[in-house]
């Protein structure tokens, strides 16, 4: 039997603290016209000093299960995506499953970088697909500003924080799960890296004085690797759902850059009034991006029944994953 798997409810959260490009050229040497010029960024939301991963988690998860219109209880898994957790065990997936109350749940965390949502997504469509369980709870979030070297103007105007959730289950026959692609590239691994702490170089005097426990990115191996992987991972899922590039009605990308996702529109033939951007507000959120733009595109009516959605991610790793969506809510 062939089940038809989609997002049954979204959500999404994000800090009250905004850091604006003004605020930075107070902490680093950059400027305002700079930050916005190379990446089309313009604020950022930043945690609150108590706040962690799985407490924002936690709220964009009650907003999803809110618009699932789905009890805790028929949660059947918490994935949780992302690469700041609250601990390196145990999971931050097992916080929130606790916290929510998913008593029947299992629950883990998976590391894939900024494509980690979308690889969430479609390890749900499989369980699912093959009859494991009936509703699983994605979650993409991030806390990044606690892994930031605010010393490091090439990094630290690039991230910020948030959270963005999806209740996952069977839906209409022919809507949700398309089409879908992922991979990684483990030879480029050393281009986006957090070097310290774990066990190749556990913590140490040494590595908190040469900031190995911030992240560390070569940005232009990055864009080079984006600019050519966001096309190609497309067109896989789109060949894979049987569509064609005129038959979509959204797209929505990692929010990394706004010159990378211009060059996948290019590529793709998209107009951007078809391309979902709100980089210049949140910057990059890693895992949380994608889950945060469905939300907001949902709450600003931009999803329809029966659209067709491309969802691409890419990120440290190097991975990358795309999806083909026909929206069933």
């Amino acid at each position: 039997m062939n089940i038809s798997v989609g997002i049954l409810g979204i959500g999404s959260y994000l800090p009250e603290k905004v850091l604006t490009n003004a605020d930075l050229e107070k902490m680093v040497n950059t400027t305002d016209e700079w930050i916005i010029e190379r990446t089309g960024i313009k604020a950022r939301h930043i945690a609150a000093p108590e706040q962690a991963t799985s407490d924002m988690s936690i709220l964009a998860a009650k907003k999803a299960l809110a618009d699932a219109k789905t009890d805790p209880l028929e949660i059947d898994l918490v994935i949780l995506a992302t690469a700041s957790p609250d601990h390196e065990f145990p999971s931050t997936a097992c916080q929130v499953q606790d916290a929510l109350g998913c008593k029947n749940a299992a629950a883990f965390d998976l590391a894939a970088g900024c494509s980690g949502f979308v690889y969430s997504l479609i390890v749900a469509s499989q369980m699912l697909q093959a009859g494991i369980y009936k509703k699983i709870l994605i979650i993409g979030a991030e806390t990044l500003s606690r892994i930031m070297d605010f010393s490091d103007r090439n990094t630290c105007v690039l991230f910020g924080d948030g959270a963005g959730a999806a209740v996952v289950g069977r839906v209409d026959e022919g809507y949700g799960v398309l089409g879908l692609d992922m991979g990684a590239d483990g030879s480029g691994g050393k281009f986006l890296i957090q070097p310290a702490g774990g066990s190749r170089r556990p913590a140490s005097h040494e590595t908190i004085d040469e900031h190995g426990h911030y992240i560390h990115m070569d940005g232009k191996e990055v864009y080079k690797f984006a600019t050519r992987i966001m096309a190609k991972t497309a067109l896989k899922s789109l060949a894979n759902a049987g569509l064609t590039l005129e038959q979509l009605d959204l797209l929505i990308p990692h929010q990394a850059n706004i010159r990378i996702i211009k060059s996948a529109a290019k590529h793709l033939k998209m107009p951007m009034e078809k391309v979902w951007v709100n980089i210049d507000k949140y910057a990059n959120t890693s895992a949380a991006c994608i889950p945060i733009c469905l939300d907001e595109a949902q709450e600003a009516g931009r999803l329809h029944k029966g659209d067709n959605l491309l969802l691409v991610g890419f990120g440290a790793g190097l991975t990358w994953a795309s999806v083909v969506l026909k929206w069933a809510k």
